[in-house]
């Protein structure tokens, strides 16, 4: 009995061990390795390292912006599994599906976003509350935890299905296209509209930007945002599907 069982947890830490190893961690937890700013080759310096982290401190909340960074690496077929803290009243993002185009200023303007947010303190209707998929698809009641505690994210993208996912706190939120009819007519009717002929209309979408190009790409880069507020993340990992 006693060798059977030693046998049993011999392979239960070799599977569990397995399962692990299908894991790439995209932040070491000690430098800023495998991430440069958006459309650049360095890192602003309000991106730091600090306890296993990756903190961005905003030098005057909601006076920053623009200081995205993003993976070296693309990816077209995953599962991303991350942890992030937001500061109160803040606002980020997590990006998939980046394109670094030299005349695209900004990587929301070709990667979706999963809305990263302090959900009691910011104002925003469901579209755009944390854990959305950011104006594209509208939540419905999740479990959140408040500003400086931490929320768990997974988000797994397969093309081959046509489906992404999103799941917070262990809590699968909900699915969502990734090309096709469906996925044309949520762009359509969200900001990221690629026809400039819908700046014109009245009423228009009150924060249309112009972006011909937006989640056009099947494979690209994941990114994180500065939005001007402080954010910190940790546990960044990825598996390829």
């Amino acid at each position: 009995m006693k060798q059977i069982l030693i046998t049993f947890l011999i392979l239960t830490t070799y599977v569990g061990f397995c399962q692990d190893s299908e894991w790439t961690y995209l932040f070491d937890g000690k430098t800023l390795n495998g991430w440069h700013e958006y459309n650049g080759d360095g890192i602003s310096k309000n991106w730091s390292v600090n306890n296993g982290e990756l903190v961005f401190t905003a030098p005057n909340d909601n006076q920053s912006r623009g200081q995205d960074i993003v993976t070296d690496e693309t990816f077209t077929n995953f599962e991303l599994s991350l942890e992030w803290n937001i500061s109160k009243g803040g606002n980020s993002g997590v990006f998939f599906k980046v394109v670094e185009i030299p005349e695209v200023n900004t990587p929301w303007k070709t990667g979706p976003e999963i809305q990263v947010l302090d959900n009691e303190n910011f104002e925003a209707n469901r579209w755009h509350k944390a854990p959305a998929l950011y104006d594209l698809k509208p939540l419905r009641r999740v479990k959140y935890n408040k500003y400086g505690e931490w929320n768990h994210l997974v988000l797994r993208i397969d093309h081959n299905e046509n489906i992404g996912s999103i799941t917070f706190n262990g809590q699968k939120v909900y699915d969502f296209p990734l090309h096709g009819p469906e996925w044309d007519k949520m762009v359509n009717r969200s900001k990221f509209n690629g026809d400039s002929y819908f700046e014109n209309l009245t009423p228009a979408h009150p924060f249309f930007t112009y972006a011909p190009f937006f989640g056009k790409f099947k494979t690209g880069s994941i990114g994180l945002q500065d939005h001007g507020f402080t954010v910190k993340y940790r546990n960044i990992k990825i598996k390829e599907l």
